[in-house]
């Protein structure tokens, strides 16, 4: 006598697999849940036998996972240029607003955000006036360090 699973057993499969991806958050167990759901809606349809099952539902997950992995997932990559790093800032130009005085620091202008925000007080060694361009040279703490290129 050999395995017999109808289409409700691949359906419950499929439902306690797509629920175990919130206790192991690896985003792979739901793609297995997936490839159970569509073998339990084929066997709706048509009657396989037990091994048929088992390999549609190899074949079901293992695209559902190809296709996540390689063609979805680095598309849903953020390139905003919000969370770079502060390696990746060096360089950036901006525009001074603010003339940096005795008493307090510049400020200056990007047009993209850097490091999340768009206004930085700075510090630079050079005599800068209002509108001048000048370029990350180093970030201590909240304020930048910046020259000014002519």
């Amino acid at each position: 006598m050999g395995i017999q699973l109808l289409y409700w057993h691949w359906l419950v499969l499929g439902m306690l697999l797509v629920a175990g991806e919130i206790f192991i958050p690896s985003f792979t167990i739901l793609w297995f849940g997936l490839g159970a759901f569509l073998v339990g809606l084929l066997l709706l349809v048509a009657n396989l036998s037990f091994a048929w099952q088992i390999l549609l539902w190899t074949v079901f997950s293992v695209a559902f996972t190809v296709l996540w992995f390689k063609y979805f997932k680095p598309k849903m990559v953020d390139r905003t240029t919000a969370g770079i790093t502060r390696d990746a800032a060096i360089g950036e130009s901006g525009q001074v607003i603010k003339v940096p005085t005795e008493h307090s620091r510049g400020k200056v202008r990007f047009t993209t955000p850097v490091l999340g925000d768009d206004e930085w007080d700075f510090i630079c060694e050079a005599e800068v006036s209002l509108g001048d361009r000048v370029f990350i040279k180093e970030i201590s703490g909240n304020t930048l360090i910046v020259v000014k290129l002519s």
